[in-house]
């Protein structure tokens, strides 16, 4: 209770009082606080506690800590281990977890919502393009598609470069898949067609399976049949990209979206700014007019560079010419546009107009027979009949191929998600597997190869008003336009436009590199994780780039895990916070009592250093203490067991001296020598003490008789009980682990926790278990961990719980817990 200056007493919300072992924080209303600190005054059992609640409130308020008695925590409840928890918040034996069976039942009924339902999660268009509003959304829809189709026309070409095929295969990519995803995708706002690093990546296996090497004349070195190898690319990126399509349609039917979360952003940040550089690399030859050797595998881009190096003499200057003017025109109204983006209604579509400019100059300057400037070439009108996939270059591709379907994914949903946070809808990323997979599927049936969303079209698309997918239909037939009617007037464009809109678009990627200064302030982990697949990607090709990279970034996670932060804990003055000692000054440590914490899950891969850690910063060694017990039994043992062989000859030669008694006699003795043990006996039953048969080597013949001594085992004291294991552990009677941080354990980590009650109770220490979870306490059960030994007693809701437990069995009553808690005992 509370009394103000005039003595009016205000009760608490509950003022009886707890029986024995209850933790009482007791829970005061603001209403029962007087005007200012100074009327109030708190009534406790122990004087010390009212006086150190007073002061500290008082201080409290005073420095502007707490303005009103609101802010203060107040709890009322007793001690509460595992058992008493189940009893008191009454835990179900039930499972609300549906079984297999149940599971296989829900998914084989059949009925009519059940179909719709389905039906509607496996193609979206049809839940949402019935309420197409073409008030709201149709004058945004139309305005974006024609912005992202003219973005279409010379990224499809030009990407189609990257990927080593013809400029209209690029068309194609940038047609078919887009209409599929249409159907099948859950986001609104992405652009879904070619992207420069899911084109370098299929351009590295087209380059590797199919050289210009295999193509030469006659076996000559100067020509090469480019009309066969480009056919035989084209077979390659259509098989990858069916193959790619079926591993991401078979991810996404078997719910395996979350495969992404193995992709962080640090490493996808790393291996796409290393893809840039990839493709820069392979755009140079088209800036500079050369023809450089083709290199694949391991170091094929420093082996690229150091040949372009040699051929920069034998540049041709008119594209070098076309390349910097076409270059510095990009770059200018590229930057105009994201200077004046809030000003402009549509962002100026710099590069379809400098295709047109390059094409015209080029066909009625004469460009191309006077300086023999490199030129897309022939561009059939019209759409190509279905062809399907060769399927024997599968084996050939099957590691490439999931390689470019989980980068494609991982890019895709990202983008996917964060357009989805800001306009407040969701993304499905199983749904998004199986309409990337079918994408990629359907369009290798129609020449076209592997797609993702692209960054700049999606931001494109985001920002001028697109509000549905009915925007992608828009630019699909802008690019079905071009490429029924308006295609061959193309023919003249030279490859050095198309390499330099490459390389204005790789501006956002190569921002990237200023990720290296940030990470290295917030989390130098994931910054090795960003070196490391860049590096690698660089040096080992984007395919075992890639592989690498994800297996680094596993392996940190698991050192992580292994090597976690462990530390003891202690409490807070006033508080029931208990915190890591060597962090907070104010954590003291709890007389008797250590508290040690792990800052991640115990598992197989921690669980022995965990114990080694335990050991050491608890001070006791169990291996040294249980070698020294087991050599002290031994000792005693050996002792005992000389003792009695001592007794036994004494006895013999006893016997031998006194043989010439009688039979009369001897039984006569042997009859009062059982009324005297009986005595002792019941002497020693009464003092409480044990007995222990020993032969006395100062008893004399009495009267002729066989004197044994029955004794009382000296007592023993504090002094000689297990000396060297109270000073090894300090005056430590209990050791509590908090498993707060710990979400499931295995059978090493249930092995590990045996072993800890069994050593740590052979040398008479009690081990407690601190704020468990439930699945942690259910597993444990299956595991068989609770015995006789182990109760589940053992086991407390919190740590505060465990420590008050351990001091009222060790009758530790003067060491006070918290400001606003009073701990009967």
């Amino acid at each position: 209770s509370y009394k103000d200056r005039k003595g009016n007493v205000t009760p608490t919300a509950q003022n009886k009082t707890s029986p024995p072992g209850r933790a009482e924080l007791h829970c005061r209303s603001p209403a029962i606080y007087s005007a200012t600190h100074k009327d109030l005054r708190v009534d406790s059992p122990n004087s010390n506690n009212q006086q150190l609640f007073g002061d500290q409130l008082k201080t409290a308020v005073d420095m502007g800590e707490t303005d009103s008695p609101s802010r203060v925590l107040a709890v009322r409840r007793e001690v509460l281990d595992e058992l008493r928890l189940d009893e008191v918040a009454q835990k179900g034996t039930w499972s609300t977890k549906p079984t297999l069976n149940e599971r296989m039942k829900e998914s084989l009924r059949c009925s009519g919502p059940r179909l719709k339902q389905s039906l509607l999660s496996w193609i979206p268009v049809l839940s949402w393009l019935p309420k197409y509003s073409f008030r709201d959304y149709a004058l945004g829809d139309l305005a974006s598609g024609c912005s992202v189709g003219i973005m279409h026309l010379p990224q499809g070409m030009a990407y189609a470069l990257l990927a080593s095929l013809r400029p209209v295969f690029g068309l194609y990519t940038s047609f078919y898949p887009v209409l599929v995803y249409f159907i099948f995708g859950t986001s609104r706002h992405i652009s879904v067609g070619t992207f420069a690093v899911v084109s370098i990546m299929v351009g590295s296996v087209t380059e590797k399976l199919a050289p210009d090497s295999n193509y030469m004349v006659n076996g000559t070195n100067g020509t090469v049949d480019f009309d066969e190898r480009d056919a035989d690319r084209v077979k390659i990126a259509c098989s990858l990209t069916l193959l790619s399509g079926i591993f991401q349609i078979l991810l996404g039917v078997v719910k395996f979206g979350f495969v992404v979360t193995y992709l962080s952003e640090p490493l996808v940040r790393g291996y796409t700014t290393a893809s840039a550089c990839h493709v820069c690399v392979s755009q140079l030859k088209y800036l500079f007019g050369v023809t450089p050797d083709r290199f694949t595998g391991p170091l094929s881009l420093i082996y690229t560079l150091v040949d372009l190096c040699g051929l920069l003499p034998k540049t041709k200057v008119p594209e070098l010419v076309v390349s910097l003017v076409a270059l510095a025109v990009l770059i200018t109204v590229k930057e105009l546009n994201a200077c004046y983006a809030k000003k402009l209604p549509l962002p100026i579509p710099i590069e379809l107009i400098v295709i047109i400019i390059a094409t015209i100059t080029t066909h009625f300057g004469g460009l191309r027979e006077e300086y023999q400037i490199d030129v897309v070439g022939e561009i059939p009108s019209g759409l190509q009949p279905p062809r399907v996939p060769d399927a024997t270059l599968f084996l050939s591709v099957i590691g490439d191929a999931f390689a470019v379907a989980i980068v494609g994914y991982a890019i895709n949903i990202s983008l996917g998600k964060t357009f989805a946070l800001k306009h407040g809808y969701k993304v499905d990323s199983n749904q998004e597997l199986v309409a990337l997979g079918l994408s990629n599927t359907v369009g290798s049936f129609f020449q076209c190869y592997s797609v993702t969303s692209s960054l700049s079209r999606s931001l494109v698309q985001e920002s001028t008003g697109s509000k549905t997918q009915v925007s992608s239909v828009v630019s699909s037939v802008i690019v079905l336009i071009t490429l029924l009617k308006i295609g061959a007037l193309f023919e003249a464009l030279p490859k050095a436009v198309l390499s330099t809109i490459v390389f204005v678009n790789l501006k956002g990627m190569f921002k990237q590199f200023t990720d290296i200064g940030m990470l290295w302030k917030t989390n130098k982990v994931d910054l090795l994780v960003w070196l490391v697949t860049f590096v690698s990607t660089i040096l080992l090709n984007l395919d075992l780039g890639l592989a690498v990279s994800i297996g680094f970034s596993i392996l940190t996670v698991i050192f992580r895990t292994q090597l976690p932060r462990y530390s003891i804990l202690g409490n807070v003055a006033g508080t029931e916070l208990y915190l890591d000692t060597d962090t907070y000054k104010e954590a003291k440590e709890i007389p008797g009592i250590k508290i040690f914490r792990s800052s991640a899950t115990i598992c197989y891969t921690n669980a022995e250093m965990y114990l080694e850690v335990l050991q050491e910063k608890s001070g006791v060694d169990i291996g040294k203490l249980l070698t020294q017990k087991k050599k002290r039994e031994a000792k005693e043992k050996r002792k005992e067991q000389k003792e009695k062989k001592k007794a036994k000859n004494e006895a013999q030669k006893q016997k031998k001296s006194h043989n010439h008694h009688s039979n009369t006699n001897n039984s006569l003795k042997e009859a009062e020598l059982n009324e005297d043990y009986a005595e002792i006996k019941e002497t020693s039953n009464q003092n409480g003490k044990p007995l222990s048969l020993t032969s006395s080597a100062n008893n004399s013949l009495s009267r002729g008789q066989v004197n044994w001594a029955y004794e009382y085992d000296t007592p023993k004291t504090d002094s000689n009980k297990s000396c060297h294991v109270q000073a090894a552990r300090s005056g430590t009677h209990s050791i509590v682990l908090d498993m707060c941080t710990t979400s499931f354990v295995d059978t090493v980590t249930v092995k590990m926790l045996k072993n800890i009650f069994r050593d740590f109770g052979a040398v008479e220490l009690d081990v407690y278990l601190a704020g468990c979870q439930a699945c942690v306490v259910d597993q444990l059960e299956r595991a068989n961990f609770f015995s006789e030994s182990i109760p589940k007693s053992r086991l407390f809701v919190s740590v505060h719980d465990a420590v008050i437990h351990a001091q009222r069995k060790h009758n530790q009553t003067d060491f006070m817990l918290d400001l606003f808690c009073e701990t009967q005992m």
